[in-house]
C-alpha cells in the first residue's frame, strides 16, 4: 500500500476552497427571509430590535459588513415606511438571484416567490403545504410599503407587544386560501389573528407563521 501525505499548508489551501465559493455568495447577498424569528412573538424590542436581529443573522451567514433593515412600517407619531428604509436595490438573495431591482419593481413585478424568497442560510422558508407552514412575513405594512394610518394596531405597539394587537403580514410564497391579489401579496395578505389576540408567537403559529422577517441590505 502506497501512503501519500499532504503537508498542512496544502490541507488548509484546499479547505479555503472547498468554501470560498459559498462565501462569495455569501457575501453579495442583500436581501433574505430569517430563518428564525425572535421567539416572542410580534414582540421585536422595537423596530431597532428588529434591525438588530437582521444584523446578527447577516452577519452569522458572512454578510454581516453590509447594513441590514428589516421590512417594516410603525404607526402613530413619526410613523415610519417600510420601502423607506430599505436602501435603493437592487436586491439579491443567498444564490445571486436578483428579487427586484428598485423599491418601484419591489411594491410592483417583483421576482419574489417560494424559490427566490430564501434564508440567510440560502435554504427554502417553508410555505402552505409545508409543515409547518411559515410563511406570514411580519411587515405591518400596505402593499405599497407604506404605514397604516387609524387607531386600529397593525405592528403589535410598533413590535413591543406579545399579547395586544395584531401586525399585518405578507406571504413569502405568494400562496393564500384564494388566488386573488391580497392572498398573493407578499408584504400585506392579512392581519395576525389569534386566541389571545394576534401578536404572541402561538398566534403567528396558528396562521402559519413563525414571526419571520424580511431583511434588506441598505448599502
Amino acid at each position: 500500500m502506497i501512503s501519500i501525505r499532504i503537508a498542512a499548508p496544502v490541507v488548509a489551501c484546499l479547505a479555503v476552497l472547498s468554501v470560498a465559493p459559498a462565501q462569495a455568495q455569501q457575501t453579495t447577498m442583500s436581501f433574505f427571509v430569517t430563518s428564525v424569528g425572535s421567539g416572542k412573538g410580534a414582540d421585536l424590542g422595537g423596530i431597532a430590535g428588529a434591525d438588530a436581529h437582521c444584523q446578527n443573522l447577516a452577519k452569522a451567514a458572512g454578510a454581516g459588513a453590509k447594513t441590514w433593515h428589516a421590512y417594516l412600517s410603525t404607526q402613530g407619531a413619526g410613523a415610519v415606511n417600510a420601502r423607506d428604509r430599505i436602501g435603493r436595490g437592487p436586491w439579491t438573495n443567498a444564490k445571486g438571484i436578483v428579487v427586484a431591482k428598485d423599491v418601484a419593481e419591489l411594491h410592483g413585478t417583483n421576482n419574489l416567490t417560494k424559490q427566490t424568497a430564501l434564508t440567510e442560510k440560502g435554504d427554502v422558508n417553508n410555505g402552505r403545504g409545508d409543515t409547518p407552514n411559515k410563511h406570514d412575513i411580519l411587515t405591518g405594512s400596505q402593499p405599497d410599503g407604506t404605514a397604516f394610518s387609524g387607531d386600529k394596531d397593525m405592528t403589535c405597539k410598533n413590535y413591543t407587544s406579545s399579547t395586544q394587537g395584531s401586525v399585518m403580514l405578507g406571504h413569502a410564497d405568494r400562496i393564500g386560501l384564494t388566488d386573488d391579489a391580497v392572498a398573493k401579496s407578499w408584504n400585506s395578505s392579512h392581519p395576525s389573528r389569534g386566541a389571545e389576540g394576534g401578536c404572541s408567537q402561538a398566534d403567528l403559529k396558528s396562521t402559519g407563521g413563525d414571526g419571520l422577517l424580511y431583511c434588506f441590505a441598505t448599502n
